[in-house]
């Protein structure tokens, strides 16, 4: 199985897991920076996430060195198991995971993480793909 493959059916897992911010731990709850954490750990990706941000907060050179540090890379053209970063405000960023049906991400107005079939929502601004390891 591919590592895409692997972070996609993780992340698919996490389905239904609460929306906490700043949770890391899917026993306590997630948002959307430890979903992409849980998710990409499952295929060996250890991701070093922030903390004690704000949902309004953030700057992209911040995601991609966050990004490189983890041996992601860069892709133009998002797959399923693929990270997705949004910027869904003038100020507001939001991460999911590509699925083969739409998109997995926490969502804080829904409390919890979940799959939203169809096309991606808001404007996509970097895309970030696991390495396969041989």
């Amino acid at each position: 199985m591919s590592a895409n493959a692997v972070v996609m059916e993780a992340a698919r897992g996490l389905v239904g897991t609460r929306f906490r911010l700043h949770g890391r731990d899917p026993a306590f709850g997630l948002d959307c920076v430890g979903l992409i954490r849980a998710a990409f750990a499952t295929a060996g990706v250890m991701i070093a996430a922030p903390s004690g941000y704000r949902l309004t907060s953030g700057r992209l050179d911040e995601f991609e060195r966050v990004a490189v540090l983890a041996g992601l890379m860069m892709t133009a053209d998002p797959e399923p198991g693929d990270a997705i970063l949004f910027r869904i405000g003038a100020r507001q960023w939001h991460l999911g995971i590509k699925s083969d049906t739409g998109l997995i991400h926490a969502d804080a107005g829904l409390g919890r993480v979940v799959e939203r079939p169809g096309p991606m929502p808001w404007p996509v601004t970097a895309c970030w793909r696991c390495p396969d390891q041989d």
